[in-house]
């Protein structure tokens, strides 16, 4: 996401987000006088909000204007390659601490709802400042995830893994073993934090690389909450039905999942699975369009399915002021009421 150009030139692109099957740890009490952060909602819809461009109002704000009570905030990153300090949009003004979202996000909690911090992003995996990546210390990146719990109270962490990140082997094995350090000491904490991954996928599932991030994860014992696919920016240069290819995309990852875990339920498999889309026009143009009758019918087959996370990017842009534009950062480009995606999607999210 926050992408200029595709992934891959002539290849699909989505992003994969990954709901653990239940595995975070819960407990009775919190120690050291922090809380824990209740979990989110069984299915929760939480649309990315660009944490680099408040222009349009706050955090805070544009949760409550929209009625999403639930987002996902891109991106933490760190400064330089090599850093073991992650910021907001990679910016040392706006470190990890109440100061930087700390008011909204208390906002937005006393209205019942939470937020979802998201590391990486097409920036930081492309310049080597996503934080597992640039931190070579396992203890010093869980230790960044365990700062977002008792910072934010919040109980899940987002990892968008994508470009160059997706094949660094290392950065791999060392976020895994972050996640599995962290889910370790908030059982000993009684905090609940639960992880997904967001991966580069095609229609069909995902490919290789994105595959061994899950399959590594598994390996070192991590365990990962939901896959949210990022089902736009496919690039094929032909007419795609965006509804059919989120479709058949989650399918692809229910069977990939299937072989992961393979002690779980259909109804656990799916419950992982999330789909992320880019309402309107999206980057590569008017060939893949979400248009608002998708969103409807898109909503009603995560209903279906059982699906655990539905998402669109971004909540910035949802909105009908630029008609016909593709790819802009404030606007969907398609003739819309504002937040009509938000109203539609909000109804996702279970009580």
């Amino acid at each position: 996401m926050r992408r200029v150009t595709p992934l891959w030139a002539g290849l699909a692109t989505i992003t994969a987000a990954v709901v653990t099957l239940g595995f975070a740890a819960t407990g009775a009490s919190a120690s050291a006088g922090t809380s824990p952060a209740r979990p989110l909602p069984y299915q929760v819809f939480a649309p990315y909000f660009e944490t680099y461009d408040t222009s349009a109002g706050s955090l805070a704000a544009q949760s409550e204007q929209s009625g999403a009570k639930f987002l996902s905030l891109a991106f933490l990153q760190t400064a330089t390659a090599g850093s073991c300090v992650a910021d907001w949009d990679g910016d040392p003004a706006q470190p990890i601490g109440a100061a930087s979202f700390g008011s909204d996000i208390a906002a937005i909690q006393a209205h019942g709802g939470n937020v979802i911090p998201s590391f990486g992003g097409y920036t930081a995996d492309t310049t080597n400042t996503e934080i597992a990546d640039s931190c070579t210390s396992v203890p010093a990146i869980a230790g960044v995830f365990e700062s977002l719990v008792t910072t934010y109270h919040v109980s899940r962490i987002d990892l968008d893994v994508e470009a160059n990140s997706v094949t660094n082997t290392a950065g791999i094995n060392r976020r895994n073993e972050a996640i599995a350090a962290t889910e370790a000491w908030a059982a000993a904490h009684h905090q609940h934090i639960q992880f997904d991954y967001t991966l580069p996928t095609f229609p069909t599932g995902l490919p290789a690389a994105e595959l061994a991030v899950l399959q590594n994860a598994v390996a070192d014992g991590a365990r990962i909450s939901t896959v949210n696919l990022l089902t736009f920016d496919y690039y094929f240069g032909t007419q795609q039905d965006m509804l059919a290819d989120t479709e058949t995309a989650a399918s692809g990852l229910f069977g990939q999942l299937q072989a992961l875990y393979p002690d779980a339920t259909a109804k656990q498999l799916w419950h992982m699975v999330g789909v992320t889309e880019m309402p309107g026009i999206d980057d590569f143009g008017a060939a893949e369009t979400f248009s608002t009758a998708d969103a409807a019918a898109l909503l009603h087959w995560a209903e279906r399915q059982g699906i655990g996370l539905l998402s669109f990017w971004a909540l910035q842009r949802d909105n009908g002021s630029c008609p016909g534009t593709k790819g802009a950062g404030n606007c969907s480009g398609v003739v819309q009421p504002a937040w009509y995606f938000s109203h539609v999607f909000e109804r996702f999210t279970s009580s």
